[in-house]
């Protein structure tokens, strides 16, 4: 040792450690403590309680930290406390720590706390809306391959975003069911004591929730920054409480505790390979202020207080799936303590009793008195209401009131929806709905991307630009441009009006103008690309039924032709300028849970078009179109099955410029994209998938195989195959922020086959 530093050392012995060096190593023995997954103390050592000098029993507080699926392990030291007869007079909870700690609060037993969590996934939880929900004018727009968030247009003509991925809706929704037992608005009369620990967005500093609504607390102490919304509590703007307390000991110590039991789940900092993305960068900001007050919250633990700190890293923080894997982990941290922990037990009638009233019943559903609609300034109240299957003079069922509050969100208007059953000081018992609309509308604007390519010559890409301008008047009118560009160019615009405040009842006018390409081949080699280029007009008038489907009628006016990209002959040539006119019948029904990779449901889409000279058309005739999707699963297995069709009807034929191809990814996989054109086409599929990896926000990863069988009918001269074709292909996808992208082989026979690399909904 040189002089200096004996120097120093004498300095520091003779007088005392100094202050600073001794905080030091107080908070590198805390950091310690966090990153590693052990005791601080022996596994077998008893301490006593503290003595009391009344004598009375220690009261003791359980500490429950934020985590997010690491969660789970709070169920297992639950359990383990409960065997060794530990009792539970205080919780604090922090995000994931709130949700078990406020179920078991307000009197869940065990055993339903895990019948809850056990269905738990982070699919469901992450994902706000049910594609059945949507009303069917929004399932439309997932056949566009929209790419990032909704960019919104406020009242003062500013460009906003959401505040967060997720809006919480479902995680919401499942929260409610945590905390169905709650009976009053004040927290200290719940079984046991609660309190839910959450940060003001705008301050930085701790809150702690003691009253109001508890799903709503614990909605608000989980709101991770960027990837869940803040939730507004009395004027503050809430967010995840792990980034100002995530281990909260003074506040239980505040509530009374004596003695602390505090859970640690706290996740340690992510290693440099780690940081991959502006996500991972992200939450690592926010674990480094974790770590930072959790290791002052440790210093503050006392020699009686029991620390458990679960073996959870395996388990990601977004990893619902794996809930009840974290349980485990915490029962068997739980159970190394059990010395320790025993000397805090009470005897078999002491804790039956506290037991016993821990274990309320259910508060009573009893009847809807009212339904007040609190939040709405531009959405019709009325249109509100017509959406809800709860009503006035019904019995309450909390099943149909969070059916009633998914389908509001699914409408698009609401960032926030909520609702809560309570008794009033009148003796009414009123549904109370909150909603929020969106902070960043009511115009909105999205932006698209499709690309295809077989590597061998068929290539092309579209761009998507869709603008909508919500609530136009008190019933609902809305106004849609959409711009492609690319493979296709297109430019249309709709007003879309409601007649009755329910919006069962609708009329349309529109506009579109549009340049679509179609491809001559010579067997497998183009020889031309010409565009059917089209201006149309068009009036509505339909039905919407509910969310399942929609019907409408309405008459169409235009001009075609045919325009040239390459090739010999001059598209005007073959289709001069021509008038079109006719009525078109459409019926849509669609309950498909998705679109991008369907497990169930069912979609129709039928349309019967009358073209007649009395309205303007240069020709007379009808044609059919229709197309089938259905698809059932089991396991991570599904079988999706399609038909497409369009033809004429009656004993005439189609005029040459109703044109129809086939060819392509999932479209006769094994020819080139557009190989075939004809008047008419008729093709069946049957396509079998597997999910490789669970989904979450994504849809995860898949590989597939498909049976493709079609037919072109009365085909253009130069398509020299006009038999029965038949395809197969086989394919790897990925769910991914800019779309799914799928990697396929097609074959047919030896000579045609092709390679694809295609982004999008096929």
């Amino acid at each position: 040792m040189t002089e200096a530093a004996r120097g120093c050392w004498g300095h520091a012995h003779g007088a005392g450690i100094t202050h600073h060096v001794m905080a030091g190593l107080v908070v590198a023995l805390a950091v310690f403590a966090l990153l590693v997954p052990a005791a601080s103390r022996a596994d077998d050592e008893l301490v006593p309680p503290p003595r009391l000098p009344d004598g009375r029993r220690p009261k003791i507080g359980l500490v429950l930290s934020g985590g997010g699926a690491k969660g789970g392990a709070h169920l297992g030291v639950l359990k383990v406390l409960r065997d060794l007869r530990v009792p539970v007079d205080f919780i604090v909870g922090t995000s994931a720590g709130s949700i078990a700690g406020a179920a078991y609060a307000s009197g869940m037993s065990l055993e339903e706390l895990e019948e809850q969590l056990r269905p738990l996934t982070t699919a469901l939880l992450l994902r706000d809306v049910d594609r059945q929900d949507l009303p069917m004018r929004r399932k439309g727009d997932d056949a566009i391959n929209y790419i990032g968030p909704e960019i919104g247009i406020n009242d003062r003509g500013r460009l906003a975003l959401p505040k967060g991925a997720v809006a919480g809706v479902s995680l919401e929704a499942v929260l409610r069911r945590f905390t169905v037992r709650q009976r009053s608005r004040s927290f200290d009369e719940l079984p046991i004591p609660f309190r839910a620990v959450a940060t003001d967005l705008t301050t930085a500093e701790m809150v702690v929730l003691d009253h109001g609504d508890l799903g709503l607390a614990i909605r608000a102490s989980m709101a991770l920054p960027a990837l869940v919304n803040p939730v507004e509590i009395d004027g503050r703007l809430l967010v995840d409480g792990g980034v100002s307390r995530n281990l909260p000991v003074d506040v239980v110590r505040a509530m009374g505790a004596d003695v602390v039991i505090a859970v640690n789940i706290g996740t340690p900092l992510q290693t440099r390979e780690g940081l991959t993305s502006l996500l991972s960068v992200s939450e690592q900001m926010v674990r480094i202020l974790t770590a930072k007050n959790v290791a002052q919250s440790l210093t503050e633990l006392r020699e009686s207080d029991v620390l458990i700190t679960p073996e959870v890293s395996g388990i990601a923080l977004t990893d619902f799936d794996h809930l009840l894997d974290a349980s485990v982990a915490g029962e068997a941290a739980t159970r190394r303590l059990a010395p320790r922990l025993r000397g805090l037990s009470v005897d078999e009638g002491t804790y039956a009793a506290l037991e016993q009233r821990r274990l309320t019943d259910r508060v009573a559903a009893g009847r809807i008195d009212a339904i007040e609609i609190d939040g709405l300034n531009r959405v019709n109240e009325a249109t509100v209401r017509a959406g809800m299957d709860s009503r006035v003079g019904t019995d309450f069922d909390a099943t149909t009131a969070d059916a009633d509050i998914k389908r509001l969100f699914a409408r698009g208007d609401f960032e926030r929806v909520g609702y809560a059953y309570s008794d009033m000081p009148d003796g009414r018992r009123v549904l109370s709905v909150s909603l929020n609309e969106k902070s960043w509308g009511p115009q909105y604007l999205r932006f698209g991307l499709g690309l295809s390519t077989d590597l061998a010559g068929s290539s092309y890409f579209d761009l998507r630009v869709g603008h909508r301008a919500t609530w136009l008047n008190s019933l609902g009118a809305e106004w849609r441009n959409d711009l492609q560009l690319g493979h296709t160019d297109r430019l249309s615009t709709e007003w879309y009006q409601p007649l009755v405040p329910s919006q069962t009842l609708f009329a349309s006018a529109s506009a579109q103008v549009s340049r679509e390409p179609f491809d001559l081949y010579d067997d497998r080699l183009r020889i031309a690309r010409y565009r059917k280029e089209s201006e149309e007009l068009r009036l509505d008038a339909g039905v919407a039924l509910r969310n399942t489907g929609e019907f409408r009628i309405g008459l169409r006016r235009g001009t075609l032709r045919l325009g040239t990209d390459t090739g010999l002959i001059p598209g005007r040539d073959l289709v001069p300028t021509t008038d079109i006119g006719g009525v078109e019948t459409r019926l849509q029904l669609d309950t498909l849970d998705s679109l991008r990779f369907p497990r169930q449901g069912y979609a129709v889409d039928l349309r019967l078009y009358r073209s007649h000279t009395a309205l303007g058309a240069a020709d007379t005739y009808s044609k059919l179109d229709l197309a089938l999707r259905g698809a059932m699963s089991w396991g991570p297995h599904s079988l999706r099955a399609a038909y497409f069709g369009s033809h004429g009807l009656g004993s005439g034929t189609l005029p040459d410029y109703e044109l129809e191809q086939l060819g392509g990814f999932l479209r006769l996989s094994g020819y080139r994209t557009g190989q075939f054109v004809g008047t008419g086409m008729r093709m069946g599929r049957l396509v079998y998938s597997y999910r490789v990896t669970s989904p979450g926000l994504l849809d995860g990863i898949h590989v597939g195989a498909s049976i493709e069988v079609g037919r072109i009918l009365d085909p253009a001269a130069l398509t020299p195959r006009t038999g029965t074709l038949r395809s197969n292909a086989m394919y790897f996808a990925v769910d991914t922020p800019i779309g799914p992208l799928y990697i396929g082989y097609g074959r047919a026979s030896a000579k045609d086959s092709a390679v694809y690399v295609f982004l999008g909904a096929p």
